[in-house]
C-alpha cells in the first residue's frame, strides 16, 4: 500500500516536513510493510518554500534588508528546467514577514517589502526565468513599493524628491521615476500564489482586513488604505494598468507593483505550489492519502492546502485521512471533501499546551490511532 502523507505545518510546533515525518511514524506502526510517501504541502503561503526544498528546489541564502530595515538573513530556492531556464521560489515573509516586526502602529506604516526586491534580484542574477512568490504572513501595507525600491524604482513626491520606505509614505507619491527599473523584470514571467480575492484598497482592502493583525490602529489604517489608493492612481497613470483587482490585496498589497510593472499573473496558492512540486504524480500512485495541519477550521475548507489536496485526491476516489491539532469543522463537513476518518491531537493530548509542545509523539500517536480504527 502507497500512503501518501502530505500535511501542511502545525503552526507554533511542527514544520510540514517534521509533521511528515511523525504521521509516517505513526502510519507504519499499523502498516509496516506499507510505503509511506512524505510530501509537505502548501497553499502559497508560509510553507511554500520548504515545500518546493522538499521537491528538489535548491535552497539558498541571502542578508536583505527587514521590514523595519534591520537585516535579516532570508532563504529562497531555485531549480533548473531541461530547456536552459530556471524556476526561483521566494516567500515575502522571509524577508519582509510579521516574525521579524514588532506590530505596533508606528510599524505598521514603517514596514516595507525592500528585501523581497532584493531576493528578487538575486534570483534574477542567479538565471531565473520564472519567479514564484507566496505571499502569506507579510509585514508590510506598501503595495510591493518596496520590491520595486529595490529594483530601480523611484516614486517621488511633489517636489521631486523618493519618499521614505513603507506603507506611510505613499500618499504622498505622485509620480514614479521609472528608468532605472531593472529591465529583466519585463522578461521574467511571475507567478504570484494568492488564496484571498481582496483588492488594494477600500472596505475589503489590504489595510482595512489586514492592518489590524500588522499593528494598525484606526488612524493607522485610515492612512495605509488612502496610500494604497494613492498608489494605484499613480501606477495606473504611469502604466496605463488597473491594478485594484481581486487579488491585489494579498500581502500589503504586493502584487499590486508587479502587475503594473511586469506580466505577473496571480493564481491560487495550493494549484500553483502543487504543479511546482509535482504533487499531481505523487497522487496517482497514491492508495491513501492522510494530511492535516495545525488547526482544521472554517477558513480551511475554503481551499486551504489539506482540504485542495483532499478534493484533488477524492476525485481520482482515494480514500482521505485528517490528522489535526484541533478540528474545529463537523465530520459532515470533512466528508463532503472525501475525508472518511479523522483526529485531532486534543482527544490524545493531556491539555492544548501540552499537544503543543510534544506534538510531534502526539501528531504520531493520533495517526496510529485512527488508522486502527479507520
Amino acid at each position: 500500500m502507497r500512503i501518501l502523507i502530505a500535511p501542511d505545518k502545525f503552526k507554533g510546533s511542527l514544520t510540514a516536513a517534521q509533521a511528515a515525518s511523525a504521521i509516517a511514524e505513526g502510519a507504519l506502526r499499523v502498516y509496516p510493510d506499507a510505503e509511506a510517501i512524505q510530501f509537505p504541502v502548501a497553499d502559497g503561503g508560509e510553507g511554500t518554500l520548504e515545500a518546493a526544498v522538499a521537491a528538489g528546489y535548491e535552497e539558498r541564502l541571502n542578508a536583505v534588508v527587514g521590514p523595519i530595515l534591520a537585516p535579516v538573513g532570508a532563504a529562497w530556492a531555485i531549480r533548473n528546467d531541461a530547456f536552459g531556464g530556471a524556476t526561483a521560489v521566494i516567500e515575502t515573509a522571509q524577508a519582509s514577514g510579521l516574525a521579524h516586526m514588532e506590530p505596533t502602529p508606528a510599524n505598521a506604516l514603517r514596514a516595507h517589502s525592500y528585501g523581497c526586491g532584493q531576493l528578487i534580484a538575486a534570483a534574477l542574477d542567479a538565471g531565473a526565468t520564472e519567479i514564484v512568490l507566496g505571499v502569506g504572513g507579510s509585514a508590510m501595507s506598501d503595495g510591493g513599493s518596496g520590491a520595486l525600491r529595490a529594483l530601480g524604482l523611484k516614486p517621488l513626491d511633489a517636489a521631486g524628491n523618493v519618499v521614505p520606505l513603507g506603507g506611510g509614505s505613499l500618499a504622498d507619491v505622485v509620480t514614479v521615476d521609472a528608468s532605472g527599473l531593472d529591465p529583466r523584470l519585463s522578461a521574467v514571467k511571475f507567478r504570484i500564489a494568492v488564496d484571498v480575492r481582496n483588492p488594494l484598497f477600500g472596505s475589503d482592502g489590504a489595510a482595512q482586513v489586514f492592518g489590524p493583525q500588522k499593528g494598525a490602529d484606526a488612524d493607522a489604517v485610515e492612512l495605509l488604505d488612502a496610500g494604497l489608493r494613492n498608489w494605484a492612481s499613480v501606477l495606473r497613470e504611469s502604466t496605463g494598468r488597473d491594478v485594484n483587482v481581486p487579488g491585489a490585496g494579498a500581502a500589503g498589497g504586493f502584487p499590486a507593483s508587479f502587475l503594473a510593472f511586469s506580466n505577473a499573473v496571480l493564481e491560487g496558492g495550493f494549484e500553483l505550489v502543487a504543479g511546482l512540486t509535482g504533487l499531481a504524480e505523487k497522487l496517482a500512485v497514491a492508495d491513501l492519502v492522510i494530511t492535516g495541519e495545525g488547526s482544521m477550521d472554517s477558513q480551511s475548507l475554503t481551499g486551504k492546502a489539506p482540504i485542495a489536496l483532499a478534493d484533488a485526491a477524492h476525485a481520482r476516489g482515494i480514500p482521505v485521512i485528517v490528522v489535526a491539532g484541533r478540528i474545529l469543522v463537523t465530520p459532515e463537513d470533512l466528508a463532503r471533501h472525501g475525508v472518511v476518518a479523522a483526529a485531532q491531537l486534543l482527544d490524545v493530548a493531556a491539555s492544548p499546551d501540552d499537544a503543543v509542545a510534544n506534538a510531534a509523539k502526539y501528531l504520531a500517536w493520533a495517526t496510529s490511532q485512527v488508522l486502527e480504527g479507520a
